[in-house]
């Protein structure tokens, strides 16, 4: 009796590497206002977003320090209920005419509780601050952030928007970020991976 390798047909393998990418979010026809995941690129107005990744802050870790930097002395304390949370977005301008990106952004968790972006100054390099992004194609950048910028040449390759949200958060899932054109309108969403 004779071992056999099993071989994938190139034309089988052709349709699971399809199906694959179909199932992470790719190759869709039509825009998508609600992301069941980060990976997913939402269509919010006129552009395009997408949540690279969130996560809790720590202030005391050297890591984090710097995302904290410009958060308002008022805002800076912690209670012992409360924790920060990072939200980095990417937004894209697919048209062939430059759009603002929005400032109309939150989390929301599944009791209805909102929460707001802690306001960062601009000291901050990696803040999220809504822009207009040029168009595709253009002389301009169709992205944000710039990948220039130090938020668009790191790792994540995404803008800060920072929040403090209660530890009881994770509790509360699923949690969303929400996204509200600049134009108006419905509001897309992201079911961030808590």
């Amino acid at each position: 009796m004779t071992n056999r390798l099993l071989r994938t047909p190139p034309l089988v393998g052709a349709l699971l590497v399809s199906l694959t990418f179909a199932a992470c979010g790719y190759n869709q026809t039509e825009p998508v206002t609600h992301g069941e995941n980060e990976s997913v690129n939402v269509q919010a107005g006129n552009l395009v977003y997408q949540v690279q990744i969130s996560r809790a802050l720590n202030p005391d870790a050297v890591d984090d320090r710097q995302y904290l930097e410009g958060v308002d002395p008022a805002e800076a304390s912690l209670s012992a209920e409360d924790q920060w949370f990072g939200v980095w977005v990417r937004a894209q301008n697919t048209t062939d005419t430059p759009h603002e990106s929005t400032e109309d952004i939150k989390v929301l968790d599944a009791s209805g509780n909102e929460y707001e972006p802690i306001e960062l100054d601009e000291s901050n390099p990696f803040k999220y601050s809504a822009r207009v992004i040029e168009e595709a194609g253009g002389n301009g950048q169709p992205l944000l952030p710039d990948p220039d910028s130090a938020s668009g040449s790191g790792p994540i390759q995404g803008s800060l928007v920072l929040f403090k949200v209660p530890h009881t958060i994770y509790q509360d899932s699923p949690v969303e970020l929400e996204i509200t054109p600049t134009e108006g309108g419905e509001a897309s969403t992201v079911q961030l991976d808590m």
